[in-house]
């Protein structure tokens, strides 16, 4: 049987609606966030919610959503709020393959709350005075990849970023070349066991050389590393 043509009057195929994990410590706005984004044509969906930063990372990564809608001011993990979930899954991916992108949603409009999440990962940050249509409209763009602001913040980070060559990391010469593979897989986000695993070392061996990175770029924990790496692009 010859097969049929489409025609003109043939309906479009349906796009699969963006996947969405809310992060918020406040109950009742995560729950009235999630009531506002799905109660359109059913193109957003509420995968999960999260209340704190380690259950935000456990979550993503167990859901591989399209987009974490992430407040900036978490409790729990290192103490590095959003932007610690945000370091976090930069290596994360929906199961369709995509990477897993981080909207900051948060009260706050401040700059360095602004520029902590961005540097962290996340794709566009928003304030809470937006309107349950924008928000689902800067959801959309997130998921496709662009990069969304509330107008009176993309000023300064776009003044932040612009023009702003990467600071020389002359502190990688005190770190020995395994050392720096360490340190660029645990500022990645991985496990002690995940880099072990990467590098063909014991979890312990690993240990070792993250205390020993610490100590030489003095910093006191795994998140100040992450950011120290992200802030000078050496990873």
């Amino acid at each position: 049987m010859t097969p049929t043509a489409a025609t003109d009057t043939d309906p479009a195929p349906e796009t699969a609606p963006i996947r969405v994990l809310v992060v918020d410590d406040h109950r009742i706005f995560a729950q009235g966030v999630a009531a506002e984004i799905t109660s359109g044509p059913g193109d957003v969906v509420v995968v999960g919610a999260a209340h704190d930063v380690d259950t935000a990372i456990t979550a993503a990564r167990s859901l591989g959503p399209d987009v974490v809608l992430l407040d900036v001011h978490l409790p729990g993990g290192a103490g590095g709020g959003g932007a610690e979930v945000a370091e976090a899954l930069q290596e994360v991916t929906t199961p369709a393959g995509a990477p897993v992108r981080c909207l900051g949603l948060s009260v706050s409009d401040a700059e360095e709350d602004v520029l902590e999440v961005i540097r962290a990962g996340a794709r566009g940050y928003v304030t809470k005075s937006i309107t349950g249509a924008e928000l689902i409209d800067a959801l959309h763009r997130v998921a496709d990849g662009d990069a969304v602001f509330s107008p009176r913040l993309a000023g300064f980070v776009l003044d932040a970023f612009r023009g702003s060559a990467p600071p020389v990391p002359t502190e990688l010469d005190l770190l020995s070349p395994r050392e720096q593979e360490v340190m660029r897989l645990i500022a990645r986000g991985y496990t002690y066991r995940e880099a072990a695993s990467a590098l063909f070392i014991s979890d312990r061996t690993v240990e070792t050389h993250v205390s020993s990175v610490l100590r030489k770029l003095q910093l006191t924990n795994r998140y100040e590393l992450s950011r120290w790496a992200r802030d000078r692009r050496v990873i």
